[in-house]
């Protein structure tokens, strides 16, 4: 089983960021008239819907001052997360070509809601006090986004630091981060520090929701033997005191694999700074996990004790542990985790090998599957009996892995799963508006050709469904459950995002954005699509891509600024002309980050884009900052 090799590249990564920066800007210029094909007019169309719609929703579940038409009273440490999902869409939304307006309503409930839920009791010094990393990951997408958005807000970039801060050990008031093991200290943590010891209050909002999971522990007394899937009333009184107590002696100390995902956080505080230590940071903690992993024989543990030792308040065992191997989700937390952290460190390095703790977790997985009724299945889960909960492999997964590093032999654990030609055309909205990415992974390749319009169509239809609920919405809001508004919110923008990006969008409980391309207006001096531009990748592969660019605005030319990769890590080889059929009729050599594209009224750019994959130090700089295409400030 391959683990990682620490490569000292710093000083290429550095060099990487200052590379190109005084290159003029090639310019590519299309007059072919098209009739806009309806893809185009429909991504236009929804981004001018939900420019609207955003201020309808806004209007119809806030207050003036931006907070939640909502109780007055919310206990545990449960909710904020839900509350900043109802929003993180709009700046992705504004990033892609979303109004203003959307862009400082988005900022306005940010602020708002962090007020509200400050008062609530569960955010202290704007970061959630104490929760897990699942959570934590859901509320920061937010954040995240904004750096996209426009990463020259000083406030943004101060909470970026400032938050960071909390894990990598230089804040002596939240003192999560344990530098010589280079472990966090608890599971559950925050901007007070790690929470050794839970309250009955913490998981008062939880406890019903946690009856349906599995028990945490198979040991508990009370509880059948032997059983694997065996449950426990959280919502009994004296149960649930016993899982409390078993909660603060088992779970409660000591480092978890859920907290991988605070890689993104110090990755977004390097993304604002290019600074040196957030990078080793999240290397450090990645290559800590890799060692744990090689000294229990190739398996994560999902538990380290206080002192670094496996399994340490387990009982010796290295399962068990809080968002492990059997609670509450299984395998699904773990590799998710192990992905975006492998994700984090390649986009700094540019060094596929450390996604090698992630594929040897997923390999693992694949070693033990099993074949039940002609289908090929996985466990989820590991308990006092063995592996059990098998499940067809999740193929988002891989599809993630595979656009990270676009290796050969990551393309050969995605061609293993079995049905792909049959995996699904189209997709499905799901919380916060997430977008299955098999139809968008078949399109890249070649084997969808339909996804354009049937995403679009999907996105639609789904707007439209959530519009109706808000109109239909006339219950008392003391009655709202805390995920209300993230299930109405019409600014669905993910699927869109595939599209536009070239990308699988970022994984939902806290990963970054991974995309093969952004836009920008320099007429406008901001991110996104300009008015009336539509933009689709059609094709991704190791060392190129496909782009159409439309100019739907029959009266007026456009331009666009194209970015390669959405924090300009990689770089633009060169750009060949391609006509309706896909045959070259135009090559320019290129060796920037950026390709400025000039489109004549109604016109048409269909461009095979080379591309060399993390060729600079990413960051959140727009491109008229660091002026690598010559653009005058």
């Amino acid at each position: 089983m391959a683990f990682f090799r620490i490569t000292e590249i710093h000083q290429q990564m550095k060099s990487k960021r200052s590379e190109s920066q005084s290159q003029s800007p090639v310019t590519i210029e299309s007059n072919e008239r098209v009739v806009p094909p309806r893809w185009a007019v429909m991504e236009r169309y929804l981004i001018e819907q939900m420019n609207r719609a955003a201020v309808q929703f806004v209007e119809r579940y806030t207050r003036p001052d931006g907070t939640l038409v909502w109780r007055q009273e919310w206990p545990g440490m449960d909710g904020s997360d839900d509350a900043y999902e109802s929003f993180t869409s709009f700046p992705l939304f504004y990033a892609l070509g979303g109004s203003e307006a959307v862009h400082e309503l988005s900022r306005k409930e940010w602020s708002a809601i962090t007020w509200q839920f400050t008062g609530y009791g569960q955010v202290y010094r704007e970061f959630d006090a104490y929760y897990d990393w699942m959570h934590h990951g859901e509320s920061n997408l937010y954040l995240y986004y904004f750096g996209l958005a426009d990463p020259y807000r000083h406030q943004d970039r101060d909470r970026a630091l400032r938050f960071a801060a909390m894990y990598t050990g230089d804040d002596p008031e939240s003192p999560n981060w344990d530098a010589k093991r280079k472990m966090i200290r608890s599971p559950i943590n925050g901007s007070r520090g790690p929470r050794f010891e839970m309250s009955a209050v913490d998981w008062v909002t939880h406890r019903p929701i946690l009856a349906e999971y599995l028990a945490p522990y198979e040991d508990m007394a009370g509880l059948p033997k032997g059983d694997p899937w065996v449950k426990a009333n959280w919502n009994d009184d004296a149960v649930f005191a016993r899982i409390l107590k078993l909660l603060n002696q088992r779970m409660a100390r000591g480092d978890v694999p859920l907290n991988l995902n605070a890689t993104s956080l110090v990755t977004h505080a390097y993304l604002y700074t290019g600074d040196e230590r957030y990078r080793q940071w999240v290397l450090d903690y990645l290559a800590a996990w890799c060692q744990r992993t090689k000294k229990n024989k190739g398996i994560m543990p999902d538990n380290v004790g206080p002192t670094g030792k496996i399994g340490e308040c387990m009982k010796g065992k290295w399962w068990g542990g809080y968002y492990g191997w059997r609670w509450p989700h299984g395998s699904y937390n773990i590799l998710e985790s192990t992905l975006m952290a492998g994700e984090n460190a390649v986009l700094m390095t540019g060094d596929a090998s450390w996604l090698d703790l992630t594929r040897s977790q997923h390999d693992l997985m694949w070693s033990l599957g099993r074949v039940e009724n002609g289908v090929f299945k996985v466990p989820w889960k590991h308990g006092d009996q063995g592996w059990f909960a098998f499940n067809p492999p999740n193929p988002r997964n891989y599809i993630h892995l595979y656009f990270t590093s676009l290796a050969g032999e990551d393309r050969e654990r995605l061609e293993r799963l079995e049905n792909r030609d049959r995996w699904p055309h189209s997709g499905s909205f799901s919380k916060g508006g997430q977008y299955n990415a098999a139809p968008w992974f078949a399109y890249v390749q070649g084997n969808n050709p339909d996804f354009p319009d049937r995403v679009l169509s999907e996105t639609h239809i789904e707007l439209c469904r959530r519009l109706e609920l808000m109109r239909n919405d006339h219950a008392d809001p003391e009655t709202w459950d805390v995920h209300h508004w993230q299930e109405i919110n019409p600014v669905v923008c993910e699927g869109m995002a595939q599209l536009m990006l070239g990308s699988p969008a970022a994984i939902y409980h806290g990963g970054l954005l991974h995309a093969s391309v952004r836009y920008f207006d320099p007429a406008s001096r901001r991110p996104g699509l300009p008015q009336h531009v539509a933009a689709a990748v059609e094709r991704v592969s190791p060392d190129a891509l496909v782009l159409v660019l439309v100019n739907t605005d029959a009266l007026q030319a456009s331009e666009v600024l194209v970015q390669a990769g959405a924090y300009a890590e990689h770089q633009f080889t060169e750009a060949r002309r391609l006509d309706a059929s896909g045959k070259e009729v135009g090559n320019t050599r290129v060796h920037a980050r950026h390709v400025l594209v000039r489109l004549g009224p109604g016109a048409q750019a269909r461009l095979k884009l080379g591309v060399r994959r993390y060729a600079h130090a990413p960051s959140y700089d727009l491109p008229w900052k660091c002026n690598p295409c010559g653009i005058q400030a």
